[in-house]
């Protein structure tokens, strides 16, 4: 495809999307919840055609050398497209902040209604995460939002499937099929000529790894959400439990390694590191964790690899770990507030003090006590699904539900009011 001719093709999707607002933005909740519902049940009948397309997207991403764990984010099997359909019928259980607010008559007798509203287009770039591409259309089809979706070329085939079962089922039940639309360039420009739609997106969310979304929030011309970077950080203090904290770690770090609410560094507690650090490394051995660890950290674990600062940086998505033994919980808080990419960070801890010393000195979007990080997931926190977890403090941080796809508009009723 030329340049002119992929610059035409991005220009007609987001003029598509564009006029397909008032089809989807007018609908009843009723009929955007029964929409969800009957796309729910179309992904599990077409179920076949999917797994098709995504062994097609498996095989040569194998080809091509993508990393294990890369491979784990971009798989479906009949539970994963059923867990699919299920968050999407989560979304239709939920009530919609769409059309909610508040009415207040000011003193001069006018009365004035603020409510929430669509975004009106939403666009999406994203990796290789064939789940994110139902997700983020379920969200807006609830709010009554078109999206347009690009996700990772790794993922076309899968994402082309699904995205035909959604505008299928948009079809079927009136409204018009660009309020969903998905980018099917494989080229690297479409991206580009995405960020630079002002006039068209109303606002673009990026949803991978670090050097997407710093691409996406320096070079886009239209509001951006920043998203996802996932450097995350658990402490172990001097108080806690052995015993949580070794099972609470193993699942942080290994439970689905290529996520981006999924544990890169641990920091230990030298009053705990002696306790902590070998069963730590024993229970995660059979998985392949590979450790790298400061001086303190390989006296104890001797086959550890030495850290670097260039380590402690670093968003894996793998079967590794930095590991630090320090101090004290200043210490601890120090280095998360110098790597932290402000996503989700975690402190194990029987000590009260600590643990409000903790969640009051980091600011970051989502603060665990004694608890897995892997739970910053808008499914987890009854959000229904997520369409990125925004670690920027405007107009929202944290997982993105529904509340995060609407914006304000007051609405003022008078009766010749003049100023």
């Amino acid at each position: 495809m030329s340049d002119l001719c992929l610059s035409e093709y991005i220009k007609d999707i987001c003029e598509r999307a564009k006029a397909a607002v008032p089809s989807i933005a007018s609908l009843p909740e009723s009929k955007k919840n029964a929409i969800l519902r009957d796309a729910a049940k179309a992904l599990i009948d077409n179920a076949d055609a999917i797994l098709s397309a995504n062994k097609e997207d498996l095989d040569a991403a194998e080809e091509n050398g993508v990393p294990r764990v890369m491979l784990d984010r971009l798989a479906l099997n009949h539970d994963r497209i059923k867990s699919i359909a299920s968050q999407m019928e989560d979304v239709a259980a939920l009530p919609c902040p769409v059309g909610s607010g508040e009415c207040f008559v000011r003193p001069n007798g006018l009365c004035i209604r603020h409510i929430k509203v669509p975004l009106g287009v939403v666009a999406m770039i994203y990796e290789a995460r064939p789940n994110v591409t139902a997700d983020a259309a379920a969200l807006c089809i609830k709010t009554g939002n078109a999206v347009i979706l690009r996700g990772g070329k790794e993922a076309l085939a899968s994402s082309t499937a699904i995205v035909k079962v959604i505008r299928d089922t948009l079809t079927a039940n009136g409204v018009s099929p660009d309020a969903v639309s998905l980018v099917e360039s494989r080229e690297r420009e479409s991206a580009s000529l995405l960020m630079g739609m002002r006039g068209y997106i109303d606002m673009l969310i990026p949803r991978g790894g670090k050097g997407l979304i710093k691409s996406v929030v320096e070079n886009a011309k239209v509001p951006v959400i920043e998203t996802g970077a996932g450097n995350c950080h658990l402490y172990v203090d001097s108080s806690a439990d052995i015993n949580l904290a070794v099972k609470v770690a193993v699942n942080a770090k290994t439970s689905r390694p290529a996520v981006c609410n999924a544990i890169e560094t641990i920091l230990v507690h030298k009053d705990a590191a002696e306790s902590f650090l070998p069963r730590f490394a024993e229970a995660t051995g059979p998985v392949g964790l590979e450790i790298r660890g400061c001086d303190r950290t390989r006296q104890i674990l001797p086959d550890a690899i030495p850290v670097t600062d260039e380590d402690y940086d670093t968003e894996y998505d793998d079967l590794i770990v930095a590991v630090r033994v320090v101090d004290s919980i200043d210490c601890a808080i120090d280095h998360i507030r110098r790597y932290s990419t402000g996503h989700s960070e975690a402190i194990m801890t029987s000590d009260i003090a600590a643990a409000n010393k903790f969640t009051s000195s980091i600011d970051s979007a989502a603060l665990y006590v004694n608890a897995s990080t892997r739970f910053t997931d808008g499914g987890e926190f009854g959000l229904g699904a997520e369409i990125g977890i925004s670690t920027q403090k405007l107009h929202i941080r944290g997982p993105m539900g529904l509340a995060a796809l609407t914006t304000d508009k007051y609405i003022i009723e008078g009766n010749g009011q003049i100023r």
